[in-house]
């Protein structure tokens, strides 16, 4: 029995694996973690409940403590989107952004954004400005 479920812990690893390989989204490796952990247990022959409880802890943990240090150093040569490009970019007023009214318009590198103020003030024509976030199509300037 225990044979057995080393095998079918094995298998769920290396399907997991083939997952993560398949995608890159970091998602499936914490898991596969915990399917060797999973295994491991079986190879002591320790019960089925003590090894699906240390695959989903083991899992989880892992998930926790490691994810976000594996974001920050295989992620670091994501190519940014247009729109997350737009942030830090000076841009020019072409139309008074008022939030209240919900009007706005402003120009980076030649395209023409709807836009809102970040502190709520009105900003005038003409103005140039910094694109600090962005809020669903709207440009949040400063």
């Amino acid at each position: 029995m225990n044979i057995n479920m080393m095998i079918i812990w094995l298998v769920v690893f290396a399907v997991l694996i083939v997952v993560e390989l398949a995608t890159m989204g970091l998602t499936t490796i914490w898991f596969a973690g915990g399917a060797i952990l999973a295994c491991i247990c079986a190879a002591f022959k320790l019960p089925l409940w003590v090894q699906i409880a240390v695959f989903l802890i083991g899992s989880g943990v892992l998930l926790y403590f490691t994810r976000p240090i594996a974001v920050k150093y295989f992620n670091k040569n994501r190519t940014r989107t247009n729109i997350e490009g737009m942030i830090g970019k000076q841009a020019v007023v072409m139309t008074e952004i008022n939030n209240i009214q919900g009007v706005g318009v402003v120009k980076v590198a030649g395209v023409d954004w709807s836009a809102k103020s970040f502190n709520g003030e009105p900003i005038k024509e003409g103005s140039v400005v910094t694109v600090k976030a962005v809020e669903g199509v709207k440009l949040i300037v400063e």
